[in-house]
């Protein structure tokens, strides 16, 4: 076993029928990644375990599971593949290209109102340039390395990251036209109210309303911003909205800002600021992130 390991060296190939197994779970699905037939890759893998002397895939009938060598050479294929790729639009372009992957995090609300928009305008120029995108409210997605850069709405951002404040957000009680025509909104108090509810107990809207309006229970409570915005939108009641949630002014707004500002943060790790791929998704959010 040790020989055949000793003397059997992996080539291209060989990570490509590892990397379509991978994606792909069974034989048939990787035959049809790679365009060949299936007994091709049942006899590729069979030859490759037997050279490398160790086992890749667990079969099971749920399909053909990874060992941990697998992933690891998975990965390492999928980097050769995301060079392969770059190398090919640089030679087409006539230049260098920026390459590689960037996991980057968000709340859906600012991935839907902020994000999105924003991508459209820059990631055509860096066709080489992958992007995972995680929404969360969480900024340990940071801390655990679980992303390279974090879009947050904080006051605080934390100490151990770095990155750049984009402006401040302000907050103000929102209703659509048709809830304002169908309802007196004059009586706060007495209006439907829509709310993050306890998935987000420290949202400066929260924090507002149990100090403005104690006595309130919302009808409509929600696990996420962009829900609360989509449910006033749908005339279900009145909530309070950062502002660059509805700067399409598709909403009313009831109020002048609540006083409870918050700041939107393009945030990353000490650490990746080495990375090229990083850096250049970073400056581009910075230049293009706008809601006012």
């Amino acid at each position: 076993m040790i020989n055949a390991v000793a003397h059997y060296q992996l080539d291209y190939p060989d990570l490509a029928l590892i990397l379509a197994l991978v994606r792909g779970g069974s034989l048939a699905r990787a035959a049809a990644l790679l365009k060949v037939d299936v007994s091709t890759v049942f006899r590729a893998v069979r030859r490759l375990e037997a050279g490398l002397g160790q086992q890749l895939f667990d079969k099971s009938r749920a399909g053909y599971l990874p060992t941990g060598l697998a992933q690891a050479l998975a990965q390492q294929a999928e980097q050769a593949e995301q060079a392969l790729e770059a190398a090919r639009i640089g030679v087409a372009r006539g230049g260098e290209v920026i390459s590689g992957k960037v996991r980057l995090t968000c709340t859906d609300s600012v991935l839907h109102s902020l994000l999105l928009p924003a991508l459209a305008q820059f990631m055509p120029n860096y066709p080489a340039l992958v992007i995972e995108l995680c929404t969360s409210n969480d900024f340990a997605n940071l801390s655990r390395r679980d992303a390279d850069i974090a879009v947050r709405l904080t006051a605080t951002p934390p100490e151990h990251l770095v990155g750049r404040c984009l402006g401040a957000v302000a907050y103000r009680l929102y209703a659509s036209a048709a809830y304002c025509q169908r309802v007196d909104c004059s009586e706060l108090s007495q209006l439907a109210w829509i709310a993050p509810d306890d998935f987000l107990p420290d949202h400066p809207t929260v924090a507002w309303r149990r100090q403005q309006w104690p006595g309130v229970q919302p009808a409509y409570r929600c696990n996420s911003m962009q829900s609360v915005v989509e449910l006033v939108r749908a005339g279900l009641g009145v909530a309070a909205l950062p502002d660059f949630l509805v700067a399409d002014g598709t909403l009313v707004p009831l109020s002048e800002p609540l006083g409870h500002e918050t700041a939107l943060w393009l945030l990353t790790r000490p650490d990746c600021r080495a990375l090229r791929s990083v850096v250049t998704l970073f400056d581009e959010l910075a230049r293009h992130l706008r809601w006012n």
